[in-house]
């Protein structure tokens, strides 16, 4: 059976991100004072998937690493329509950069092998690296597209896909297994449903620690990831606020008088 793994990532609610602290010590994300939802290009990466399964009869693998509070999202997937999924929950992960996350993902996904396409999302919105998706390739030697925002499935194993460039696009063929980042210009993810819901109660979330996966515990974690951040610092604000008052005419004037003096028209 033809068997896509979607990896999706918890990140903080966009809306709650002022609660987001940073750990003067190790200098990485404190996330316990914001809910975690699914990263947007995922639902994507989700979506991808169960277009593809309309298509064809395949098995789909909800994976994600994170807390174990993260099996929420993986039980979002489930209610979406994927057939299982897998948490990398240890303490051993915690602190990981893209590297150790793409080592640790690639590690699971070898686990489940065969698994004949991985689809990410492009970036996710609390680290925006773009390297997870790649560097899983790597690990994995699979080929790669990145910004991925149309796929056609082809004969024998050799798919079409269309990818975003800075000003234009470019149209590939890649031959599966493969690894693939989208774009939210790919599809419009579906939302969920009540029997989608009911039916995710009877697919349990399955929980694999390092001693699972085998890893090596020196590339995991915090252990295993060569981003070292040296300082940090606060943004300095430069920009000021004033707020015009009075009826749409004045406004408007005062608006352009204010516009004129600054030299903007």
């Amino acid at each position: 059976m033809f068997h896509v793994v979607v990896c999706v990532k918890a990140v903080p609610d966009p809306q709650k991100a002022c609660n987001i602290k940073i750990d003067p010590v190790t200098k990485t994300l404190t996330r316990c004072d914001a809910p975690m939802v699914m990263n947007a290009l995922d639902k994507n990466a989700m979506e991808a998937a169960l277009n593809l399964r309309d298509q064809q009869d395949c098995l789909i693998t909800a994976l994600s690493m994170g807390p174990p509070d993260a099996a929420r999202i993986l039980t979002e997937c489930l209610a979406l329509g994927a057939d299982q999924g897998i948490l990398l929950s240890d303490r051993a992960f915690a602190g990981a950069d893209a590297y150790a996350t793409a080592y640790t993902l690639a590690c699971a996904i070898r686990k489940l092998a065969p698994a004949d396409l991985v689809l990410c999302g492009m970036a996710s919105s609390d680290g925006s690296t773009e390297w997870v998706g790649p560097e899983i390739a790597a690990f994995l030697d699979y080929p790669v597209v990145t910004m991925v925002n149309a796929i056609t499935a082809g004969q024998d194993r050799r798919w079409r896909v269309k990818a975003a460039l800075s000003n234009g696009y470019r149209l590939m063929e890649v031959h599966l297994p493969a690894v693939l980042t989208v774009t939210r210009d790919l599809n419009k993810p579906r939302v969920l449903s009540f029997s989608g819901i009911v039916k995710a109660r009877r697919k349990p979330v399955t929980r694999w620690g390092l001693a699972e996966l085998g890893a090596t515990p020196d590339k995991v974690g915090l252990k295993g990831s060569p981003t070292i951040v040296s300082t940090l610092a606060p943004m300095e604000k430069r920009r000021t606020v004033e707020i015009l008052t009075g009826d749409m005419e004045e406004k408007a004037d005062m608006l352009l008088d204010k516009l004129s003096a600054a030299g903007v028209i």
